[in-house]
């Protein structure tokens, strides 16, 4: 078989390379590409990978470890839940309380912490976070949550601070952005006072500024310390937009769930006229994203309205949560997360996804809409072609 000539091959290496420049819809501009030994910059052409709580289909949910696996992994941010100790130090942790994913009934000495408060209008008994001292949440261990996945690591990691989750995203050998949520604020704000008279979302947003976060979405700070805060109380989104510009995310639960501190239906805060108002203080909503794609003996149905209207308003979308289990993944996609995100990203259109798995999602978008950030690959791979043909010019 005769070899192409240097003539007739560049053209098609250069159409190799326009394909996989193109093969995802660019969202927004790429940011600067720098060759002066800074970091990697964060990839903003291709919907966000968020690793929901670290890697935590494979580790222990908001652990230090979790968070490391993500980042070996791709993620672009790393997501956490916000709580407060009993000395008011902000810790990562998802419930309220310590029960599902720590081993504290193991300890005599916590026997009588037993609680019984009111969370979203419901009364909730266990061992509440905001009853204990960072010291005392230190000297516990975290569990994996679902008994399907992978516990050999229970047991053997901490609850670990915001400052602390901080310093791992800007300790990373590239940008990697984070992703804290103000969690639970309105029982956060009834059990925890601080010395000074702030709230909890003073402490939240001062430590933000602490570590130098600061700037509107895409400005030149945001991209060199990516942040997206998010929660489900509107009011404390509203409250920090005082605050601090760095862009702000409304999550969304279940339509038979209200918002915690509005106590507003689904119905209310998706409609156009509640878009229209949130609009003015956040980039995005985060909804469930059975809410936007409504799930039916485990087939998913008709995509609602709800990611065309939100970018009728300049809004993003990140749904939450993509997991790589067969009981999490409807039937439509054969068991398959690939063609879970295949859908969610070039059917539905969102703009980043909440995962459990990120590893995952970053192969499939590597091997569908390729990162070429490094401003030397292109020259790279071209120098590589020129030497493979070189002998037969």
């Amino acid at each position: 078989m005769a070899l192409p000539s240097p003539s007739s091959f560049a053209p098609f290496v250069f159409l190799l390379l326009v394909i996989g420049s193109a093969s995802a819809r660019p969202l927004y501009p790429l940011p600067g590409k720098g060759n002066d030994g800074t970091r990697q910059p964060l990839q903003t052409f291709r919907p966000y990978n968020i690793a929901h709580r670290g890697s935590n289909g494979e580790l222990p949910e908001e652990t230090h470890q979790a968070y490391m696996r993500a980042i070996e992994e791709g993620a672009d941010f790393i997501e956490t839940d916000i709580l407060s100790s009993k000395d008011g130090v902000l810790v990562c942790f998802h419930d309220v309380t310590l029960d599902d994913t720590t081993n504290v009934a193991n300890y005599k000495e916590f026997a009588g912490r037993k609680r019984t408060y009111e969370v979203q209008g419901v009364n909730t008994t266990g061992y509440f976070i905001v009853d204990f001292t960072l010291k005392e949440l230190k000297s516990l261990r975290v569990n994996q949550r679902f008994s399907f996945r992978d516990q050999q690591f229970n047991g053997k990691f901490q609850i670990i601070t915001f400052e602390e989750f901080i310093t791992i995203a800007l300790d990373a050998p590239r940008v990697v952005g984070i992703y804290p949520e103000i969690k639970n604020p309105v029982l956060i704000n009834q059990h925890v006072k601080w010395s000074d008279g702030k709230k909890f979302e003073d402490k939240f947003v001062e430590t933000l500024h602490k570590f130098g976060y600061k700037g509107s979405y895409l400005s030149k700070n945001w991209l060199e310390q990516p942040v997206f805060i998010q929660s489900f109380a509107p009011t404390s989104l509203v409250y920090i937009s005082n605050q601090t510009d760095l862009p702000k995310l409304f999550l969304i639960d279940d339509v038979d769930i209200p918002t915690q501190d509005t106590n507003q239906s689904y119905w209310e805060i998706t409609s156009d006229t509640y878009l229209d108002y949130i609009k003015q203080y956040v980039v995005g909503i985060g909804p469930w994203k059975d809410t936007i794609v409504p799930v039916m003996n485990n087939y998913a149905m008709t995509p609602s309205d709800l990611v065309s209207r939100a970018h009728a308003r300049n809004l993003q979308v990140h749904p939450y949560t993509y997991r790589n289990e067969n009981k999490y993944l409807h039937f439509n996609f054969s068991q398959d997360p690939y063609k879970e995100y295949d859908y969610w990203i070039n059917n539905i259109g969102v703009d980043g996804l909440f995962t459990d798995f990120t590893g995952s999602l970053h192969n499939f978008q590597e091997w569908t809409a390729p990162n070429h950030q490094d401003s030397n690959t292109a020259s790279k791979l071209l120098h590589e072609i020129a030497l493979l043909t070189s002998p037969y010019e």
